[in-house]
């Protein structure tokens, strides 16, 4: 035997005898974890219950609604006013105060006066994203109205009109965009010191917006231990936005981006 396997084959004897020795002092050896709880799977309660055979309506099946009378050239959601898309649905649907289409009356008249009296408009600084995967972006309005409520609406661009693809009304404590997901925060009414968040997302097959995860969430205000009696103002929150290019020396630095504010758009002529 070689040298060289000579030392090679002590040095496994002596660390397989420190091995040994390890495990039997007691420590740095193996320890128990305990016991393993044993895996409970699901339990289908009453198996003998037979399936629905006629289930009802899916959501979002009469949530879409072409808004009338708004032409959107090249499918660009840009090139089209908030306000105008929102007055537009108003007329089409006079008096209608509950469903997708329901507004309050004051509402409705403050909608009909954006253009003249824009300091009162109730239609909020939109915000656009691209929810539905189609590499465009989609038109998100909100609409002010009473006991602090606020009506969402999205709108998808194609065939060169607008398709309604949203509308809820609700207490909003706060709207955000994460993804290509809208995420609603909302007033618990009856369970206070709770709120309720629904994100909602593009269904392709019912060609809609659809609350997919819904749940309530207990809340409490910054710096107490009880929970908030009053749901905070609403706020629109946008994404984070992109970082701006530091500009060339000597050049003029861009226009800072507005922020989001409830402050209400001006009635402009749609194109």
């Amino acid at each position: 035997m070689r040298p060289r396997h000579v030392q090679l084959v002590a040095a496994l004897g002596l660390l397989c005898a420190l091995l040994l020795t390890g495990c039997g002092s007691g420590e740095g050896g193996l320890k128990s974890a305990g016991p393993t709880p044993t895996a409970v799977g699901p339990v289908r309660l009453w198996p003998e219950l037979p399936p629905a055979t006629d289930p009802p309506i899916d959501y979002g099946e009469s949530d879409t609604q072409r808004v009338p009378g708004v032409k959107v050239p090249d499918n660009d959601v840009h090139t089209v006013t908030p306000a105008a898309v929102v007055l537009a649905e108003v007329r089409a649907h006079p008096d209608t105060y509950s469903g997708a289409d329901g507004l309050y009356e004051e509402t409705a008249r403050a909608i009909e006066a954006c253009g003249t009296k824009p300091a009162g408009c109730p239609v909020l600084r939109p915000y656009y994203r691209d929810l539905t995967g189609n590499g465009r972006d989609e038109l998100i309005v909100g609409i002010r109205m009473p006991d602090q409520q606020v009506g969402v609406r999205v709108y998808l661009a194609e065939n060169g009109g607008l398709t309604r693809i949203m509308s809820t009304v609700d207490q909003v404590i706060s709207v955000e965009l994460a993804g290509r997901d809208l995420i609603m925060r909302v007033s618990s009414a009856g369970i206070p010191g709770y709120e309720y968040r629904t994100a909602w997302s593009w269904d392709e097959q019912q060609h809609s917006m659809l609350p997919t995860r819904d749940e309530i969430i207990r809340v409490k205000p910054p710096g107490t231990g009880a929970a908030s009696p009053v749901p905070p103002a609403p706020r629109l929150v946008s994404p984070t936005p992109t970082p701006t290019p530091t500009p060339a020396s000597g050049a003029e630095p861009p226009a800072p981006a507005p922020v989001a504010t409830s402050t209400p758009l001006p009635l402009e002529p749609g194109p």
